[in-house]
């Protein structure tokens, strides 16, 4: 049996929210609840922690006191057993940390979140950054609501965690393991579920389908609305912005994926979300600005439980950690942007990926994909829809700067 610690009251006045009920099955029927929006987009970036991001959101100019972010006595153990703090990063293009389901595990510890630097056999697991790096995200997150617990989905690396946005399940997957073109995976997603409602939306990225081209219905009766992130900007300005939009950057480059320069990424989500505030879209959009999993960096907060999205276990080999796909994954990053957000707000309410999905159901009464997303939470404590604030103010400008010398190839 394992041994779960979990160091609740650790970090006063931060406690770990209790894991959602998990009494409802998969294709529960989601109740509609009225609201202003009338787009919902997406945009998932690569591999950090909140802590690594947004774990100086705790300074006075911020939200001080009011979130859950880093402080100096926190550490992880190192391999010679001294203790490592968290320290300020001020390299923008690090070394690809492990992450994978057993590095993912080996971190967590059992609640104790002490392993990082054991797992990755440096340092920079403890790094973070701050305003001074990330001046458009620290404002983001100042101006629109932020949540201090939002967790990804699983111990794991991308593919598991973004198809848990995709299917409110991994299916199995523990791996980055590519669907083979002659057998794509058969897996329902929100988007098979929002044509069969003659619900509008598109995939924009900088790679044709990115993702979800791994995915058979989608790839044979959809591959039309998988488009260049070039319609994005066309469709705003020509007012027939989708429904239901996710926009996805370069793999290597935009994605912020170490050991992209994130300066690069941080210019491509500010490009795609002023491109929304300066459109007549705004209006009736709401944002969501994540990243998929922690990318081995340092959190503070044990992930908790969570439900068990369907019957399929993780594909283990002998070699992978026991685990089951009933727990979060570490913290990321979450922001909603919208005139509906609740404007300088953190949210305390437990989430992962497929509170998106739940909100999306909750917008169009759209069945439960698994078990994972019928009992999850979906959003709602983030929006305040009857007193919104379209006015936007100014955020910081961003600019696109060569990688630095510690770049290399994954």
């Amino acid at each position: 049996m394992e041994k779960i610690i979990f160091f609740i009251f650790l970090y006063l006045p931060f406690a770990l929210n209790a894991h959602p009920k998990c009494d409802l099955p998969a294709r529960t029927p989601t109740k509609i609840v009225t609201m202003p929006v009338e787009h919902i987009v997406v945009i998932m970036q690569e591999n950090h922690s909140f802590d690594n991001y947004f774990g100086k959101l705790n300074a006075p100019e911020f939200y001080g006191k009011a979130i859950d972010g880093l402080k100096p006595e926190m550490k992880s153990k190192s391999l010679d057993s001294k203790a490592v703090h968290p320290y300020h990063e001020t390299d923008f293009c690090v070394h690809d940390a492990a992450h994978d389901w057993n590095a993912e595990h080996i971190g967590w510890n059992f609640g104790q979140n002490d392993n990082f630097i054991e797992m990755n056999g440096e340092t920079q697991a403890m790094g973070y950054y701050t305003d001074k790096e990330l001046p458009y995200y620290y404002a983001l997150a100042n101006q629109f609501a932020v949540a201090d617990r939002y967790f990804s989905p699983s111990l794991a690396p991308t593919y598991p965690n973004r198809f848990f946005l995709y299917t409110g399940t991994a299916f199995g997957h523990i791996k980055n393991d590519s669907a083979p073109q002659e057998k794509k995976y058969s897996q329902k997603t929100i988007f098979d579920e929002l044509n069969e409602k003659n619900i509008s939306w598109k995939y924009y990225s900088e790679e044709k389908g990115a993702y979800i081209k791994h995915f058979k219905s989608l790839w044979e009766n959809s591959k039309a609305k998988m488009v260049p992130m070039t319609e994005y900007a066309a469709d705003l300005k020509l007012g027939t912005l989708p429904q239901v939009v996710f926009l996805e950057s370069r793999e290597d480059q935009g994605d912020e994926h170490p050991p992209a320069d994130i300066r690069i990424g941080q210019e491509w989500v500010s490009g795609q979300i002023q491109l929304l505030t300066d459109s007549t879209a705004w209006k009736t959009s709401a944002l969501f600005f994540t990243y998929d999993e922690n990318g081995g960096f340092f959190d503070h907060v044990p992930p908790p439980e969570a439900c068990i999205p369907d019957q399929i276990k993780p594909a283990r080999s002998s070699k992978d950690v026991p685990g089951k796909f009933d727990r979060y994954g570490l913290r990321v990053p979450f922001v909603a942007i919208s005139p509906f957000a609740k404007h300088h707000y953190v949210s305390h309410k437990v989430y992962d990926h497929t509170s998106i999905l739940k909100f999306i159901e909750q917008k169009f009464g759209l069945p439960a994909l698994s078990a994972r997303d019928a009992n999850a939470d979906g959003l709602l404590d983030m929006f305040d829809f009857k007193h919104p604030e379209f006015k936007v103010a100014t955020l910081p400008k961003t600019s696109r700067s060569p990688a630095s010398a510690s770049c290399k190839k994954k």
